[in-house]
This record gives structure tokens, C-alpha cells and sequence, in this order.
């Protein structure tokens, strides 16, 4: 019997009962998911050797050679099930960190480091041994239960994947304003994922990856295994994420490096910056103190259109997004606060220079509060270096935008933009066209007579005209009742008059 998607989420939710109350959401995810990682390529070990020892009829020797050949190794004292053996042990932490040492140990080009930033023996994070104890043995035990056995002959297609990203999405639901740092909203991701439309053959980077979500989702869009995936992230314990989503989503050939994307760059060739063919993030909102003190003498010469402001990094990570994407084709879709349509002085000298070098493709306002950290509006912006001289596009001098912020299905805490709420998006987008109170194609005039502000109101008028009113008609109502008015009491009278009422 397999399991189905929700069966595997749910249980693996439930198992976050154990440090509910006692731990910090921001901290026991790691604990959650990484236990999650290692009962996963337990369970897909296991069904290895089971077909293996099948197949070779218990010849040893020949199964532990074809096991070696394997996309990664599990050593036997490293497997769940000999640790779920060892949870009555007074050292279980211990024993679980040298677990995790022993699978990087053998799985260094995949998984080296991954595991640096957790510690199952943490006295400051789980509490003093004997609640230690108890919260490692429960959370072996939880995932011990049948409906967490991952096997790939119980599970099917990406479920394993999926529950991970459900997860990170429900933390980042219990993670409030912090969990901006490893998450996009799905709905937000498949948006952004189809703006950019990836195809065969291209190479995908996201400068601010998080847990690596939007990657993923921009995989779905190309079609087929025909691509190259990068990504940069500047923390730690985020970065292990990312490394274990590529993982579980057979995505382990991505390069993701564990760098400050703005400070120090790592995805370099021949001392310059790589370029790609398609760049996606969701960067941290105005972030502050992100390096403007040293942009002026960029190595890579990346501010050359100016140095956006040191307590609003917002442009730093868009120019950064242009400079990488390929000249002449490579396309940049980035979620970015509504400030960055209309702020000046820096900001506005940057906003200008990227308008006249024809780069801005569309922007796209969103509904307010999709986000967990935020109750704001945000919007996309989509950069197309193929509109650049020499490019496919290159006479495409207008610009698009849309007014998606009422297309949204309402939450109590969370909006959410359902599949119709994209697909309207992404159609409009295609076609280019102008939809009444909802979409206008700007000419390069319009935006210089707004001075390059690009705030969405100034394009696209939502305003609904009233209803015209009638006064003639209106007066003729109320003389109507009036004259009904002066009836009905007529008649009360003589009702209480026939009773004996005085009037």
C-alpha cells in the first residue's frame, strides 16, 4: 500500500509535537527536517539493498559493490533504523551527530558541511539531558510509524520532496517575520517561475536562495532534465537546507554556495561573474548594512549605475541580478517592495538608467499579505536583457504593467493567489495587452512623463466609477412614500378608534 502525499505530511507534522512549547520554531525545524532527510535516504537505502540482495541472491561481495556505485552511501551505523535502536541510550545526541558526520564523511561532493549548523546534543537548544532524552527518543519513535516508511516501493513521484517544502511552509507559518529567510510562498514561487520561463538547455540561478523552493519551481517550467542549477545563500543553517532540498528532489548536481551574495560572490569564472540564462529571487526587503560601504570599489563593478542607499539594499540585489543574467538574452524576475516603483534620489537615478537601457520588461503588483513576514503589497519585476541592442527583443521599447493586487482568494491571517489568479497574470503577460482596470502596455513617453516613477496606479486606473444617481428619480421615491406614510396612519387611527383608543 502506498502512502499518499498528505498521509506523509501530516505524520511528519505531528512528530514537531515533541519540541512544541519547549523549543523555538526557528529551531527545531532544523531538527525536524533533517531527521526527516535522514530517515528519507534510510528508507531509500534500505530498498536498495533489499533489491539488490534479490537480485545477486545474498552474494555480499557483488552487493556491496553495486551499492558503492550508488548516488550516495549510507553507512550501517548511520542508518535510522540503528539509531531508532539506540534511543533508550543515555548519549543519543551524540550518537546522532556522529551519524551525520559519517554520511558527509562518505558523501563529501553532496553533502559536505550540510550538517555543520545542527547539534542533536545541544544543551542550549533541547534543554539538559534528561529532556534531551526524552525529546530525541520521541522523535525517533514518531518517525518510526508506518506512515512515515519512505521507501521509494511506498511512496511515489516527488512525495518525499513535497512533504519537505510543506513543512518548510508550515514553519515559516509558526516562524513569523524570521522565516523570510528560507521561504517564498508557493503560489508566489510558480508565479515568478513562469515569468521567467526557463526552457531546455538553460542555466537557472537564484543570488538569494533560501531553502531553494523557487528553484525547484523554476525546474518545473523547463520540461525536461536539461538544465544547470545554482545558488547562493548567505546563512548557514539555510544553506543546509537548500543543499538537503536539492537532495530529496534528485536536484543534488545543483551548486549551491554558502556566500554573502553582495559582499562576496561566489559563483565566479575567470575572475569575472558567471552568467546565466535565467536569474529568480525573492531577496531580503530593504535590507540594511548590506555592504554599501565597499560598492564603490566592487571588484566585479557592479554598482556602476549608482549605490543604492546603506539601509535599503532592495536595488543592490537587482542591479546584482542584471550584471549576472546573459547579455542580450538572459532574463531576471524578482519579488521586490512596492517602494522600489517610487523612491528617488539613489533609488531613482538607478530606476532611471535601467528604464533607459530598455531592460524593464513588466511589473506586476500582488496582493497584500502572501507573505508570513509582511501584511504588505509586493510586486515582480521582470528584466529582459533580450530587449537590449543586438538582443531578440530589442524593439520592444514598452513596458507592462499589471494590477493583480485584487486577485486573490482572502485568509485570516494569509492571503492566497489560486491557480486562476496566476494563470490570469501569466496570460496577460504573454499577450501584452491592455485589460481594463486590470493591465496597460506603457510606452517609453508615459514613463518619462511620470518622471520614471513606476508605481502601478499611475498606469493602470482600478477605479470603479459610481453608479450615476437619479435626483429626479430619487425625489419621486420618497414623495411616493411620504403619500403611503400619510395612508398607514390614516388607517391606524381608525383602527385605534374602533377599539375605544382616543386619538
Amino acid at each position: 500500500m502506498t502512502q499518499t502525499q498528505d498521509q506523509v505530511n501530516q505524520t511528519a507534522w505531528a512528530a514537531c509535537d515533541t519540541f512544541r512549547g519547549g523549543v523555538d520554531a526557528g529551531q527545531y525545524k532544523d531538527y525536524i527536517l533533517v531527521m526527516l532527510f535522514l530517515k528519507y535516504i534510510s528508507d531509500l537505502w534500505d530498498d536498495h539493498v533489499e533489491t539488490y540482495r534479490k537480485r545477486y541472491r545474498g552474494d555480499e561481495a557483488r552487493i556491496r559493490r553495486r551499492l558503492e556505485r550508488e548516488r550516495f552511501v549510507l553507512p550501517e551505523s548511520a542508518r535510522f533504523q540503528t539509531l531508532y535502536e539506540q534511543r533508550n541510550e543515555p548519549n543519543i545526541g551524540e550518537l546522532i551527530n556522529i551519524a551525520l558526520e559519517r554520511i558527509e564523511d562518505r558523501n563529501r561532493a553532496k553533502l559536505e558541511g550540510v550538517f555543520r549548523n545542527i547539534d542533536f546534543n545541544s544543551e542550549a537548544n533541547l534543554g539538559r539531558t534528561k529532556d534531551r532524552n526524552r525529546r530525541l527518543k520521541n522523535l525517533l519513535e514518531d518517525f518510526a510509524k508506518p506512515a512515515l516508511d519512505l521507501r521509494p516501493s511506498r511512496v511515489t513521484g516527488d512525495i518525499i520532496g513535497e512533504c519537505y517544502i510543506y513543512l518548510i511552509s508550515r514553519f515559516a507559518s509558526d516562524a513569523g517575520k524570521k522565516a523570510g529567510e528560507f521561504y517564498t510562498p508557493s503560489a508566489v514561487s510558480r508565479l515568478l517561475a513562469k515569468l521567467a520561463a526557463p526552457k531546455d538547455g538553460d542555466t537557472i540561478c537564484d543570488p538569494a536562495c533560501g531553502s531553494g523552493s523557487l528553484l525547484i519551481r523554476a525546474v518545473e517550467e523547463v520540461g525536461s532534465k536539461n538544465f544547470s542549477l545554482y545558488g547562493q545563500e548567505a546563512n548557514g543553517a539555510t544553506w543546509a537546507l537548500a543543499r538537503m532540498n536539492m537532495f530529496l528532489h534528485a536536484k543534488d548536481a545543483a551548486r549551491i554556495d554558502w556566500c554573502n551574495t553582495l559582499t562576496g560572490p561566489t559563483l565566479i569564472e575567470d575572475d569575472r561573474l558567471k552568467t546565466f540564462d535565467i536569474v529568480v529571487a525573492n531577496p531580503p526587503f530593504s535590507l540594511k548594512k548590506w555592504g554599501a560601504e565597499n560598492a564603490a570599489n566592487d571588484p566585479y563593478d557592479r554598482f556602476w549605475r549608482g549605490v543604492p542607499p546603506p539601509s535599503k539594499g532592495d536595488y543592490a540585489f537587482i542591479t546584482h541580478m542584471i550584471e549576472i543574467a546573459e547579455r542580450r538574452s538572459g532574463r531576471v524576475a524578482v519579488i521586490v517592495p512596492h517602494g522600489v516603483l517610487f523612491r528617488g534620489h539613489r533609488e531613482g537615478r538607478i530606476r532611471k538608467a535601467l528604464i533607459e537601457e530598455n531592460l524593464l520588461d513588466a511589473v506586476i503588483g500582488l496582493p497584500a499579505k502572501l507573505f508570513t513576514t509582511t501584511g504588505i503589497p509586493v510586486a515582480i519585476l521582470v528584466l529582459d536583457r533580450s530587449r537590449e541592442q543586438g538582443g531578440a527583443n530589442e524593439d520592444r521599447l514598452d513596458v507592462l504593467f499589471i494590477d493583480a493586487s485584487k486577485e486573490f482568494t482572502p485568509g485570516k491571517k494569509q492571503n492566497a493567489m489560486e491557480e486562476e489568479h496566476i494563470a490570469k497574470v501569466v496570460e496577460t503577460w504573454r499577450n501584452r495587452e491592455t485589460v481594463e482596470r486590470y493591465s496597460h502596455v506603457a510606452t517609453p513617453d508615459e514613463i518619462v512623463e511620470n518622471d520614471y516613477n513606476l508605481n502601478i496606479p499611475r498606469y493602470v486606473d482600478t477605479f470603479e466609477p459610481e453608479e450615476e444617481i437619479d435626483i429626479a428619480e430619487v425625489q419621486r421615491e420618497i414623495d411616493g412614500i411620504e403619500a403611503e406614510l400619510v395612508e398607514v396612519r390614516a388607517k391606524m387611527r381608525g383602527y385605534l378608534r374602533e377599539l375605544g383608543v382616543e386619538v
